[in-house]
């Protein structure tokens, strides 16, 4: 309201200037002090904080929630199991996609725009894929949805790189990494608990209503980027800044190890529930606890990271355990390791996943400030992107083999990138 009172009384007081001068009016010099009084005052640090977590928590949401449902929409399009994973597939391209738009997008228009926008056809695309007459209309709806939600999460990191310095910065960095941990893991969980209640259309409802409020928080939420800070670039030339960004060596070894690290998560999320379901012989209930416990472990770790004594040590630390438990877990997979064995090697996995996010993340992305929206883009992009590829590759052949082989391959990937991003760091 005060934002629509300054634009509206703004230019009657500088055409009645003398005016308000000769009435007395004393502080009509201080025009400027008053406009100041009449903004909006700043985000609260929790509203910041509570804001980034449901951005950043909103891209696994799209992906993840609707998993349990796919037999029934099978059912419901009466088509092919694969034409039904198509969805899932099209809505992580979208994301990785839709992360290129809009990161450089913020950097030139600021970040409150671009997100309004998303928002907006996210909630439009969601409200379709509910109505969906056909599975061909339902996918390619998808994709469109995939590059909505995209916004909220390439756009959420840009925010905590404004609004935080290096040390806040990584506290920021930690949290948004241990919701991007759990989140792809709880949102199955909680997806199989609607599906029951409201079947696969409930769930699209409730992704709808979490569209609306993250809309609604939009634009209560304050511009994060100055209009100084801005990129002076034209709007053909914005995406030139992809350029600047993996010139940085810092900025791309970090981006690989956070992608490498996150293409063990996706193994690990598309296999588990063959394993423990169909191998191991637990229930959907059972499964569901395991993912519950792990994710917990995320988090767990993502925080824990903050609190070391450098980055530098974090990093080891994490590189270290994520390739033991690769390795432990190549070998107890084909030998067929007692379940004490297998979710323990998971929950330690998980626990140094959750520390290789933050730091990955927040050195990353303090690397390349001035591109902070290009940057942010690029290693969300990549991490969705890596994710599609490995998730099929789980599957190839006989799988508890197959899994061992690309969680080790992609950790040995993830040691190597993080080795040559501690050069930086010394």
């Amino acid at each position: 309201m005060s934002n629509v009172f300054t634009y509206l009384f703004t230019p009657i007081y500088k055409k009645n200037y003398l005016l308000f001068c000769k009435l007395g009016l004393k502080h009509a010099c201080s025009y400027k002090n008053m406009v100041k009084k009449m903004k909006v005052k700043k985000n609260s640090a929790q509203f910041i904080f509570i804001f980034l977590g449901m951005l950043t928590a909103f891209g696994p949401f799209v992906t993840d929630m609707y998993l349990p449902s796919l037999p029934s929409m099978q059912t419901y399009f009466n088509c092919s199991v694969s034409m039904v994973q198509m969805g899932l597939t099209f809505s992580m391209l979208g994301l990785a996609f839709g992360q290129l738009i809009f990161g450089p997008l913020s950097d030139k228009c600021g970040r409150r725009k671009p997100l309004i926008v998303s928002m907006i056809l996210f909630v439009f695309s969601t409200l379709l894929c509910i109505f969906s007459p056909t599975i061909e209309i339902f996918v390619s709806l998808r994709f469109l949805q995939g590059i909505a939600a995209s916004g909220g999460i390439v756009i959420s990191r840009s925010i905590a790189t404004d609004k935080f310095k290096t040390k806040n910065l990584a506290k920021a960095l930690a949290i948004i990494g241990a919701i991007n941990g759990i989140a792809p893991i709880a949102a199955p969980v909680l997806g199989g608990m609607m599906l029951k209640m409201l079947g696969w259309q409930g769930i699209f409802v409730i992704l709808l209503i979490i569209g609306l409020a993250l809309l609604f928080c939009c634009f209560y939420f304050q511009e994060s980027l100055s209009t100084q800070r801005r990129s002076s670039a034209k709007f053909n030339q914005i995406f030139s800044n992809f350029k600047k960004v993996l010139k940085n060596k810092k900025y791309l070894y970090f981006t690989l190890e956070q992608s490498f690290a996150l293409a063990i998560l996706f193994a690990y999320i598309a296999s588990s529930p063959f394993i423990i379901q169909n191998h191991y012989g637990y229930s959907a209930l059972a499964f569901s606890l395991f993912f519950g416990v792990n994710a917990i472990s995320i988090g767990i770790g993502a925080a824990f990271s903050a609190k070391m004594a450098s980055m530098q040590k974090a990093l080891q630390v994490s590189v270290w355990g994520i390739n033991l438990c690769a390795w432990g877990l190549m070998f107890a997979l084909p030998l067929d390791a007692s379940i004490v064995i297998f979710e323990g090697l998971l929950l330690i996995l998980c626990f140094m996943l959750g520390m290789s996010f933050t730091v990955a993340t927040t050195t990353a992305m303090d690397a390349t400030r001035a591109q902070a929206g290009t940057a942010s883009a690029l290693l969300g992009a990549l991490g969705f992107l890596f994710g599609s590829i490995v998730s099929p590759l789980v599957g190839v052949g006989n799988i508890m083999i197959a899994t061992g082989l690309v969680l080790v391959v992609c950790a040995a990937l993830t040691a190597f990138s993080a080795c040559k991003g501690l050069a930086f760091l010394k």
